[in-house]
């Protein structure tokens, strides 16, 4: 593994992981990720919750461990994490309706189109990192956070206190809104996320929180916008260019 990084491009080679992380990251990640998977297939089937919350639970804790990840491993750990939990999400997809992990996934709301909806976040969420990592290296953890928090605390907030909605736009002709409290929730988590990464990377408190407020309203502005399933990306790349922009 080593030597087919020494052969790749220098903008490449971060993203390929060595074959001790390999060994001792996939087990790690799909237990991790086959957990995470379990416990939300056990709260929407066995308890009932509903799928909007079922799902970013699943998002937060995935995302919020990414971060964390590449703040202590680097891009490459990243990698090996998000491509066992791509490998996850892929089987509940495959096990397809009335599985638990896929029922947590797959909104209600987004019939007839419920795995589409699954499918076009998976791949906008590793395109945003990727795109986040290849321009904004280091505040690509910002993005990361600011989603996993932010973005995963705005959809729940929106179904249960959401009163101002308004429509976005969405893929494949789903109806979609969003609420004004939910972009709140996008704009205070986000917030809170983007300045403890910022403080984990050294940064003093008083320009974390600034900063971090300043992503957290980018992440916020772009989110009550973006098209309904894409927002994985836009928020992403919103956020690290914002910290990035501030802090370079």
């Amino acid at each position: 593994m080593e030597a087919l990084a020494a052969q790749l491009p220098a903008w490449l080679r971060d993203f390929i992981p060595s074959t001790t992380e390999l060994v001792a990251g996939v087990p790690l990640a799909l237990l991790y990720a086959a957990a995470a998977a379990a416990l939300v297939g056990w709260l929407r089937i066995r308890r009932g919750v509903r799928a909007p919350y079922t799902r970013k639970i699943f998002h937060f804790i995935i995302i919020s461990a990414a971060g964390v990840v590449q703040l202590i491993w680097g891009l490459s750990g990243v990698v090996v994490f998000g491509s066992v939990t791509a490998a996850v999400v892929v089987v509940g997809i495959l096990k397809g309706s009335g599985f638990p992990f896929y029922e947590a996934m797959a909104r209600p709301t987004d019939a007839p189109h419920r795995t589409f909806f699954i499918v076009v976040p998976l791949i906008t969420t590793a395109l945003g990192g990727v795109i986040s990592n290849l321009l904004f290296f280091a505040f690509a953890p910002v993005g990361y956070m600011v989603t996993g928090w932010g973005d995963a605390v705005g959809e729940p907030v929106g179904t249960r206190w959401g009163k101002h909605r308004y429509e976005v736009p969405s893929l494949a002709g789903v109806r979609a809104t969003r609420s004004l409290e939910g972009s709140g929730a996008v704009l205070f988590v986000g917030t809170a996320a983007a300045a403890a990464v910022l403080l984990g990377l050294g940064f003093a408190l008083p320009l974390a929180l600034g900063v971090g407020l300043a992503c957290g309203a980018a992440g916020a502005a772009v989110e009550a916008f973006s098209s309904h399933g894409l927002d994985n990306l836009t928020v992403q790349v919103a956020a690290s260019f914002v910290a990035w922009l501030l802090l370079r």
